[in-house]
């Protein structure tokens, strides 16, 4: 019986938690997501992109 209780504790322990989880993920992805808009929006931008096509101009020649 004392197992039984110890193993049902310990599976509404990991049940609490199951959440995070997903919450965690969640976060994370739109950390990543935002931090390729701004990179893109670097980029794409005239100086950069400027810059990237002389790089790219000099190596071929």
């Amino acid at each position: 019986m004392r197992k039984l209780i110890a193993n049902l504790a310990r599976l509404r322990a990991e049940a609490a938690d199951a959440g995070m989880n997903t919450a965690e993920y969640a976060v994370g992805t739109l950390a990543a997501v935002a931090f390729a808009g701004i990179l893109y929006k670097v980029v794409t931008s005239d100086g950069v992109s400027g810059a990237l096509t002389a790089v790219i101009d000099r190596a071929l020649k």
